[in-house]
C-alpha cells in the first residue's frame, strides 16, 4: 500500500509515499522516547527560539505551504493562506506564553506551604484530520513541544505532502531528532502505538467512530486522551436579528472550507416571524457561490477533499430527501470533473430522518423554523453533538442568556464559531472532551505535580 496525494479538483495523482513497516515504527517510538529524555531538560527559552523560528518560516513561505494544502485536499487558496498565517499565530502564542502558562502556581487558602509544578509526561501520539492539514497539527504539536513532550503524528492519508512538509519544517527550524515524528502508517498501526508503554497520551481530531475507538484503547491502557470530534452546530437567528448581517454570516459559517469544518454552522434555526425573509436571502446568497479551480482567487466554492467524500455526502442528502425533506436549493452534484457538490438547502427535516442528528460535512444547510426563542433553544440542544454554536440578535445581553443555555463547548454571539489561539477550543457530548488552544491547551498533557513544603509559617 502506498500513501497517495490526489488533487480533488482534477483527480490527478500528485505524489506517493511509502508507508513505514511495524519495525520502523517501533524504532521511531524508541527515538521519540530517547528524544523526550533530553528535550524535557531543555529550557523554555531554548524551545521558544525553535518554535518562533518555525512560525517565522511559516510566514516567510506562506504561498509555498498554502499551495500544498490546496493541492492535497482542495481548499481555496485564499483560505489556505489564512490557515498558514493562523498556524504562525498559534506557534507564537505558545512560544511566547509557555513560561507564564507553566509557571509554578502557589496554593492559596490552604494550611500548607504548597504549589503546583507543571512537568511534561513523555511521548504523545496525535491522529490528525485532513480538513485543516497544517492547523490541526500545529495546535497539537506547538503547545506540547513547548511543554517538553515529544510528539508523533499520524496524519490523514490524503494529505501526505502537507504531513511531509510539516515534519521537514520542524527539523529545519532546529528541532532535534525524535521531538517531532511524522508517521506514514495505515490506521491499524495506531492501536499498538497507543498501547506502547513509552507512549503517554493520544490526541485525536476526527470522526465520532474513530474517537470512540481511541478513547476505549486509551482507557484500557490508562493513557490520557483528548478528543475533538464532529459537530452539528446550531446557528440561531432570533426575531430581532439584523437579517442582512445574519444571512451574510450564515453563508460564511456554512461554507468555510467548502463546509468541511467540525465547527461550521450546520443547523439554521430561525424564529418563524422572520423565517421567510431569511430563507429568501439565504437561498439567493448560496446560489451565487462560484464553483471552480481552488487555485483561482475568484473561486468561492472549492471541491471536496476526495471523490469518496463527495459520494458519501450525496448519499446522506439523498437519504434525507427520500425520507421527505424539501430541497430548497441544490441537493445534487454538478456534471463536471472533480469532487464538487452543489450548494444545498434542505427544509422540513424531522427527527425521524437519517441526517437529523448526523454531521453533514459539506455545503449542505438544514433550516428549521421555530415558534420562538424557547423553541430555538430546545431544538439546538436536541443533538448528540455539542461542539460550537452561534446566536444572532441585536440585543447582546439576550444573546448571552441564550448562549448560556446552549449545550455546547463554545457559543459565539453575532459571529460564526471560529478558532483563535488565545481561546479554548473543544466540545461536550459526542463532540469529544478536553481543550485545545489557549492556556488550557498546553495543560492537557502535563503532570500537575503538587509540591508540599510543610505547614505554613
Amino acid at each position: 500500500m502506498t500513501i497517495t496525494s490526489i488533487n480533488p479538483a482534477t483527480n490527478e495523482t500528485l505524489e506517493t509515499f511509502e508507508p513505514l513497516s511495524k519495525d520502523q515504527v517501533t524504532d521511531l517510538i524508541a527515538t521519540a522516547d530517547d528524544g523526550y529524555r533530553s528535550w524535557r531538560k531543555t529550557s523554555i527559552d531554548h524551545r521558544k527560539r525553535i518554535i518562533l523560528n518555525f512560525a517565522h518560516q511559516l510566514r516567510e513561505r506562506v504561498d509555498e505551504f498554502a499551495r500544498l494544502i490546496t493541492r492535497d485536499m482542495g481548499k481555496r487558496i485564499s483560505e489556505s493562506r489564512k490557515e498558514i498565517e493562523f498556524c504562525a499565530e498559534i506557534a507564537e502564542f505558545y512560544a511566547n506564553g509557555a513560561e507564564r502558562f507553566l509557571a509554578d502556581q502557589p496554593m492559596k487558602d490552604v494550611q500548607a506551604d504548597a504549589y503546583i509544578h507543571f512537568e511534561p509526561i513523555g511521548v504523545l501520539i496525535g491522529v490528525m484530520p485532513w480538513n485543516f492539514p497544517f492547523y490541526q497539527v500545529t495546535r497539537f504539536a506547538a503547545p506540547n513541544i513547548m511543554a517538553g513532550n515529544t510528539v508523533m503524528v499520524k496524519h490523514a492519508s490524503n494529505v501526505p505532502q502537507c504531513a511531509d512538509a510539516i515534519a521537514n519544517l520542524f527539523a529545519e527550524s532546529g528541532l532535534p531528532e525524535g521531538v517531532y515524528t511524522n508517521l506514514f502508517i495505515p490506521s491499524e498501526f495506531v492501536d499498538p502505538i497507543v498501547a506502547d508503554s513509552r507512549v503517554q497520551g493520544v490526541s485525536l481530531t476526527g470522526s465520532e467512530k474513530a474517537g470512540a475507538a481511541v478513547a476505549a484503547l486509551a482507557g484500557k491502557n490508562l493513557k490520557r486522551s483528548v478528543l475533538e470530534l464532529g459537530g452539528n452546530d446550531a446557528f440561531i437567528v432570533l426575531d430581532d436579528a439584523d437579517l442582512t448581517k445574519a444571512v451574510k454570516l450564515a453563508v460564511e459559517g456554512r461554507m468555510v472550507n467548502a463546509g468541511q469544518s467540525c465547527v461550521a454552522a450546520k443547523r439554521f434555526i430561525v424564529v418563524e416571524s422572520i423565517a421567510d425573509e431569511f430563507l429568501e436571502q439565504f437561498k439567493q446568497a448560496m446560489s451565487e457561490m462560484k464553483m471552480g479551480d481552488p487555485m483561482d482567487d475568484d473561486t468561492t466554492l472549492a471541491p471536496w477533499s476526495t471523490e469518496g467524500a463527495a459520494v458519501q455526502l450525496l448519499d446522506q442528502v439523498q437519504a434525507t430527501i427520500d425520507a421527505g425533506a424539501t430541497v430548497l436549493l441544490g441537493g445534487d452534484r454538478p456534471n463536471r470533473e472533480g469532487a464538487f457538490f452543489n450548494p444545498t438547502i434542505l427544509t422540513d427535516v424531522t427527527p425521524d430522518m437519517p441526517t437529523y442528528d448526523q454531521e453533514l460535512f459539506g455545503p449542505v444547510a438544514t433550516v428549521y423554523v421555530v415558534k420562538d426563542e424557547e423553541a430555538a433553544i430546545e431544538l439546538a440542544n436536541d443533538s448528540s453533538y455539542g461542539l460550537g454554536g452561534s446566536v444572532y440578535t441585536t440585543d447582546v445581553e439576550r444573546g448571552r442568556r441564550v448562549a448560556e443555555r446552549i449545550e455546547t463547548g463554545m457559543v459565539f454571539i453575532n459571529q460564526p464559531t471560529n478558532s483563535q489561539a488565545e481561546l479554548p477550543f473543544g466540545g461536550i457530548k459526542n463532540s469529544g472532551y478536553g481543550r485545545e488552544l489557549s492556556h488550557l491547551g498546553i495543560l492537557e498533557f502535563v503532570n500537575k505535580k503538587l509540591i508540599h513544603l510543610g505547614p505554613k509559617t
